[in-house]
């Protein structure tokens, strides 16, 4: 029977302190446990075991043993070297002789032990051996006190030993026995099943309670292999529901068909194009065009490498849905790629973006932009626009999701660069339901993972780049050279005067900035990472840059300063710029042919291969340098020889998903809050999220709310209340 406490909260819900008394609750909650639930979650990291039952004559320095063995006598004294007591028992096997040794602040804890350890007394003593003075023994050993040798019981022995996630001041042993007194309490109908039998037959899985017990009391290691194979499942369904179940509601409702109207706007764009369409962009400009002539809202990602065209199959949708009397809107994640996107489509429309306008096409619309830096009156007029649907296409950052925006036709939002974004902001720009999406990015992600990410959305994917992109190499420069780093100057000098321009990137603005990247510095292993203003004026006084100008672009300058410095950049008054990743995305300078990346070691490969993607875009062929500290044979210096032996960006997301540790794929690292997935690898799990995947599918076909399914819709509905990018690692 289900234990429920008297105010009304089941056992899962109930506060640790009502269960476990204060102190330990206190202590629990610094490793955010709570409620017997969060307890009974808290996943053993791994699990060891206490060693084979050995004779004292077996022990070896470093392993685990369990050893039988009676006191012969024990000895309590202050250390002598520093303050506190000391403990140390000797014992025997009655052949060969084993010193144990414990340490305390105070001599009570240890007055405690020498009572239970007196000469004669038979126990068993788990512990990993070490030496001291030429000695073999165990510190700080645990044991179990026997009646006699008979009482050595070897299944219990045997058993796997689970190790907890901890912290300083609450070890695994206390977390162990606080989740032993829990487990005492709890009945099988404590214990919710999200998993529906069919599933659970159909994988041959353990119930929920019966994978609980086995996760924290295993008896054999079969056990709680079992039991974490159960939790994968289980994750993958809810997570795959919860996918499913979105990309349902987004296109379930009815949406305003947009098909493609001959001799309109969108035609009239083809004929002038003065390049030929890949046969990629042809093929997914069709699947999007036959997406918008539906009444089922489309819900599209596109991914596509840096420089595939994306912008333009975007576009092309765009003009299709203004053709039939809608609006679109394009959603950046920064100021400077929504200005550039906005000055691209312009540049790329002519006077087909002047429609109404003195010069203006016939058949044109209004492109406009809207960001927070614009002006009040620029604003007003903008929004006025917008809500009168003059404005057939509008290019903005977070701005156009405020509520005083109003896109009475909107027909089609584009967001690029989708990682940049949580779910609920994406959600808002079509919270009226029947809007189509289009998601862009240019980060490729693989398949598994995109299954994880994007997995409620349907995906097309750009492999091929336009005829006429230029060649761009690679050159990985150890920082210790001094004449390798004179050289990348030299080189940054003739493509300036070659008639190019040169990115410089740097993690850090100013030298002071995160104070916690100084350790290494500190140590002695690296010198401080390199900062914008720093490395501006040193560069300023090399011989090799003599009179050239440089200037500066970072985040927190100011929308005109960032205008005025990227005008400088791209018109040559400024050929040198030195950055932060602020130009990663969807910055597009073509005579751009340099980029230097200062302290590339710390970047990840995406955000490598983005930047290299910022030259190369004209027509002459571009040259990257990346500056590493990583001494050779690390994970840093391999991710480096990856980025610089080629620039196909879906090879390269596969060798990052390779080199990430399994943490970093969708929790702290990669998202910037940690993921709520415990159990399930994306590298290595891709068969159980392609049958999770399948299910979820065919679950929510059957039935939309999953009403069928008590157990498995509350899961889902809690993993929805939860932030869905802190859920699923997304941002």
């Amino acid at each position: 029977m289900k234990a429920v406490a008297t105010d009304g909260l089941t056992l899962l819900e109930t506060p640790l302190d009502r269960m476990l008394g204060a102190r330990t609750a206190k202590a629990l909650e610094k490793l955010e446990l709570r409620t017997a639930g969060d307890l009974l979650a808290h996943a053993p990291r791994r699990y060891v075991h206490r060693g084979e039952l050995v004779p004292l004559s077996r022990a070896v320095e470093g392993e685990s043993v369990t050893v039988v063995a009676h006191v012969l006598g024990t000895s309590l004294r202050p250390m002598n070297a520093r303050r506190g007591f000391l403990l140390k028992v000797t014992i025997s096997d009655g052949v060969y002789d084993m010193s144990l040794t414990f340490f305390a602040k105070s001599s009570r804890p240890l007055a405690f032990h020498e009572s239970k350890l007196q000469p004669g007394t038979v126990a068993t003593f788990s512990g990993t051996v070490s030496a001291y003075r030429g000695e073999l023994q165990l510190t700080h050993p645990e044991y179990q006190v026997l009646e006699d040798a008979g009482d050595v019981n070897e299944e219990e022995i045997a058993r796997p030993l689970p190790l907890y996630p901890a912290g300083v001041k609450v070890p695994t042993w206390t977390i162990e026995k606080a989740i032993g007194s829990i487990l005492d309490q709890v009945q099988p109908d404590d214990i919710p099943e999200p998993l529906p039998d069919e599933f659970r037959s159909l994988h041959d899985l353990m119930g929920a309670y019966d994978a609980l017990i086995a996760l924290h009391r295993p008896v054999t290691d079969d056990d709680w292999k079992r039991a974490r194979e159960r939790m994968k499942f289980e994750e993958a369904l809810i997570l795959q529901a919860v996918l499913a179940q979105r990309g349902h509601e987004a296109t379930s409702v009815d949406s305003e068909p947009r098909p493609h109207l001959s001799g309109g706007i969108a035609d009239e764009f083809d004929q002038r194009l003065p390049f030929e369409l890949t046969d990629g962009q042809k093929k997914v400009g069709k699947v999007i065009s036959d997406d918008l002539s539906s009444a089922r809202p489309m819900n599209r990602l596109l991914q596509g490498d840096v420089g595939s065209g994306k912008t333009v199959v975007a576009l092309r949708a765009m003009l299709q849905v203004v053709d039939g009397g809608g609006q679109a809107a394009l959603l950046a994640p920064t100021e400077v790629l929504a200005e550039q996107h906005y000055r691209s489509i312009v540049t790329m429309l002519g006077d087909l973006a002047a429609g109404g306008m003195l010069g203006g096409s016939d058949i044109g619309t209004r492109v406009d932009l809207l960001t927070g830096s614009l002006g009040a009156k620029q604003k007003r007029a903008v929004l006025g626009r917008l809500a009168g649907g003059e404005t057939g296409i509008v290019v903005g950052t977070h701005a156009l999701l405020s509520d005083n925006v109003q896109i009475p036709f909107l027909s089609l939002a584009v967001v690029d660069e989708q990682h940049r974004f949580g779910v609920d902001q994406r959600d808002a720009l079509r919270a009226n339901g029947g809007v189509n999406l289009l998601v862009m990015t240019a980060t490729p992600i693989p398949r598994t993972l995109a299954m994880t990410v994007f997995g409620d959305l349907d995906v097309s994917e750009l492999t091929e780049l336009p005829a006429g992109r230029q060649e761009v190499t690679t050159t990985i420069v150890p920082a210790v050279k001094e004449t390798w780093v004179d050289r990348v100057w030299e080189r940054v000098a003739e493509e300036v005067q070659g008639g190019g321009r040169a990115f410089v990137i740097c993690s850090r603005i100013t030298p002071t900035e995160n104070p916690a990247l100084l350790e290494e510095a500190e140590e002695g292993t690296r010198p401080p990472l390199a900062s914008v203003d720093e490395l501006t004026e040193q560069l300023r006084t090399l011989p090799a840059l003599q009179g050239i100008p440089i200037g500066t672009l970072t985040g927190p300058m100011g929308p005109e300063e960032k205008n005025a410095a990227m005008a400088a950049f791209q018109s040559g008054e400024v050929p040198i710029l030195v950055a932060t990743t602020v130009v990663e995305v969807g910055v597009d300078v073509p005579d751009a042919t340099a980029m230097v990346i200062m302290d590339a070691d710390r970047f990840g490969l995406s955000q490598l291969h983005q930047l290299r993607g910022r030259i190369g875009r004209g027509n002459r062929p571009g040259i990257c340098l990346a500056l590493s500290w990583a001494p050779p044979g690390t994970v840093a210096s391999e991710r480096l020889d990856a980025f610089a032996a080629t620039r196909d960006g879906f090879a390269l997301a596969e060798k990052d998903l390779e080199l990430r540790r399994e943490g970093d794929v969708l929790g702290a690292s990669q998202s910037g809050s940690q993921s709520h997935l415990k159990y399930l690898r994306i590298r290595s799990d891709s068969r159980i999220i392609d049958l999770a995947r399948q299910s979820a599918g065919e679950l929510i076909e059957k039935d939309p709310t999953l009403a069928t399914w008590p157990g498995l819709r509350a899961a889902v509905d809690s993993a929805r209340q939860l932030s869905e990018t802190d859920y699923i690692g997304r941002n």
